[in-house]
């Protein structure tokens, strides 16, 4: 049922620019989620380091990723990407 829900969500609406849109729209909703879990990764990982350059490492990689995260995160209210859309993504279970 996921898979249909997701391939009616896809389908074209009014014409190929609205299917690339909502393709884009989908791409962006993935890339967000994916960085929030690496943000969220960054964050744990520094909870558990003990050496210097651990502790140096995990820093960086904590900044990157919510550097990136809150890039995405711009670039989705640029693309308008409403809760709506998000909860259509979510509904399938991605």
């Amino acid at each position: 049922m996921q898979a249909a829900f997701l391939f009616q969500w896809l389908q074209p609406r009014r014409g190929k620019h609205i299917d690339e849109e909502r393709l884009r729209k989908y791409e962006l909703w993935q890339e967000i989620r994916k960085a929030h879990a690496e943000w969220r990764l960054a964050q744990d990982r520094l909870d558990y380091v003990v050496e210097n350059d651990q502790i140096d490492y995990a820093i960086y990689a904590l900044e990157a990723a919510e550097k990136r995260y809150e890039m995405l995160l711009k670039a989705a209210k640029r693309a308008k990407l409403s809760l709506v859309d998000s909860d259509r993504v979510t509904e399938v279970g991605m």
